[in-house]
């Protein structure tokens, strides 16, 4: 069973900061070999997403997302840096985190769109949650990515 925390950047305590970027850097920088600058000064204006789970009655960060407001990135609301940790992939946990993340920001910031940069592989699965492509293929940190909007009338 995950635990979802939903908080703003003053509210997150120094050891869920922690661990929030240390899964980052682990998925982002370490696995997909991106050298880039992760602490991008737009974690402080986010709300962050944390999905827990205690695994040998120890308490981990599987997954955590971020959201932004409309105009900090784009004109509509964004949510980014999605990851969940590698012992939790193929369990549905990356699905659960973004229906949850959808779900908290329409409640932070009702009526908004909501952009996103994605991974160009994970086109279908984003459609899934009505997103739709907005762009030509581009590369980012040496990976392909694509923008999607998801209209705020997507229930």
């Amino acid at each position: 069973m995950i635990e979802w925390q939903w908080s703003g950047f003053a509210d997150l305590t120094a050891a869920a900061l922690y661990e929030m970027l240390a899964l980052r850097q682990q998925v982002f920088v370490l696995e997909q070999a991106c050298l880039y600058p992760d602490i991008d000064g737009l974690d402080p204006g986010a709300h962050h997403l944390l999905g827990w789970k205690t695994v040998a009655g120890k308490r981990e960060l599987v997954a955590t997302l971020r959201c932004l407001a409309p105009g900090a990135k784009y004109d509509e609301m964004s949510l980014g840096r999605v990851v969940t940790s590698p012992s939790a992939r193929g369990t549905g946990l990356g699905r659960e985190l973004v229906a949850q993340g959808i779900a908290c920001a329409g409640r932070l910031h009702p009526g908004h769109a909501i952009r996103i940069g994605a991974q160009a592989h994970l086109e279908a699965f984003y459609a899934g949650f009505g997103f739709r492509t907005v762009s030509a293929p581009y590369d980012e940190d040496g990976i392909l990515h694509i923008d999607m909007l998801r209209p705020a009338a997507v229930i």
